[in-house]
């Protein structure tokens, strides 16, 4: 099963600041990039978990005593740890991009480039698809998916042509929404806007945005103290959510401060963003838009 090159692979595991014998887990396996230089890392009474509730990588499950696949959303992170004897662990890894197989498979809908029915469900067995977004949403419903997820402008004039649209016949594939949104994609700036169009169908169908969020609430209880968590995100919605979270320990408004105007997060960052160098970018287009936060447990 060919996966790309994993992101700031040096960068995200160096974050992690391996200790030999420790206990740390990658929930966004994929091709296992990052988990093998993990393994590389630890010694013979490490251990590493990974999630990946895609089957594609199943495939990719490690020959190693110290490693354990587990197949599922990591939104369930604490309780499949508990469940395999981890109830706390040395550092946590995410690399929250869609993989760049999942890109390739074009009949798994999640690329521009290619005619496919609308899908894009990263868990197979999931009853939400893409389809079910265009043809079965309400008015109301796309336009939010579509400013949220999107950040379109055009999101309420895209929402009430798509409803028109399915009306005179079902949106069943991906050259079919093209065309319905035509009007919008100005041979400019076509690939941006079908690119954004794609991520907010792919973040509601997936749930990314309540999945990241309910992954890092669990963060505090999951890390030992001084335990590291190492996140890269690739679009702005995921980066303000994390960076918010290690700074306020929420995800709006701010913590409560004592008389003293101080106030207690769970979590300190370390060091600044780190983004891909010039060169990362040449080699593997996927992470230009990359940002890599590392965080501690205080």
């Amino acid at each position: 099963m060919e996966y790309h090159n994993p992101v700031l692979l040096k960068e995200t595991v160096d974050g992690l600041n391996i200790k030999e014998d420790g206990v740390y887990v990658d929930v966004t396996f994929g091709g296992g990039g990052h988990s093998k230089e993990i393994l590389r890392r630890l010694g013979p009474n490490g251990k590493l978990f990974a999630f990946d509730q895609d089957p594609d990588a199943l495939e990719n499950a490690l020959e190693d005593d110290r490693f354990q696949l587990i197949h599922e959303n990591f939104r369930y992170v604490k309780r499949f740890l508990r469940f395999y004897g981890a109830k706390q662990v040395d550092g946590v890894l995410a690399d929250f991009g869609v993989s760049s197989h999942q890109f390739d498979v074009a009949e798994r809908g999640f690329s521009t480039r290619f005619e496919a029915e609308l899908d894009m469900r990263m868990n197979q067995k999931s009853q939400l698809s893409a389809y079910h977004v265009i043809n079965e949403y309400d008015e109301e419903q796309l336009k939010q998916v579509l400013l949220q997820y999107g950040e379109l402008r055009a999101a309420p004039a895209m929402a009430r042509l798509i409803v028109e649209s399915r009306e005179q016949e079902v949106v069943k594939t991906s050259n079919q929404l093209k065309a319905v949104l035509k009007k919008f994609l100005s041979p400019k700036h076509e690939n941006k806007i079908l690119a954004q169009i794609y991520q907010a169908i792919r973040i509601e169908v997936n749930q990314e945005i309540e999945v990241l969020k309910e992954f890092l609430l669990q963060m505090p209880e999951v890390l030992k103290p001084q335990g590291r968590l190492s996140l890269i995100s690739y679009h702005s919605l995921e980066d303000r959510l994390v960076k918010r979270f290690i700074r306020n320990g929420m995800f709006e408004g701010e913590p409560e401060r004592d008389v003293f105007g101080n106030f207690e997060v769970p979590l300190k960052k370390v060091g600044g963003l780190i983004v891909p160098s010039s060169e990362e970018i040449k080699n593997n287009n996927r992470a230009r838009s990359a940002k890599l936060r590392i965080a501690e447990k205080i």
